[in-house]
């Protein structure tokens, strides 16, 4: 899984940075305005070490997660 930025650009979503392989399946969430969220210091604690570790690409790919799922499932 890959998390990317991008806006929309003649109805297309426009992507930074490393393009996606072509046929990739992608989730678009949107902000609409100003909207935000609050979290808690915990969560934001928890939320930038998640996304330092993206960055130091200490990831777990796709199917580990799956397979990880299937046995506490």
């Amino acid at each position: 899984m890959k998390v990317a930025t991008g806006k929309i650009v003649g109805g297309k979503v426009v992507l930074e940075g490393e393009a996606l392989a072509e046929g990739s399946v992608v989730t678009v969430v949107a902000r609409e305005g100003d909207e935000t969220f609050d979290v808690s210091p915990e969560e934001e604690q928890a939320l930038l070490a998640a996304i330092a570790q993206a960055e130091r690409g200490e990831i777990v790919s796709w199917e580990q997660l799956r397979e990880q799922l299937r046995r506490f499932g």
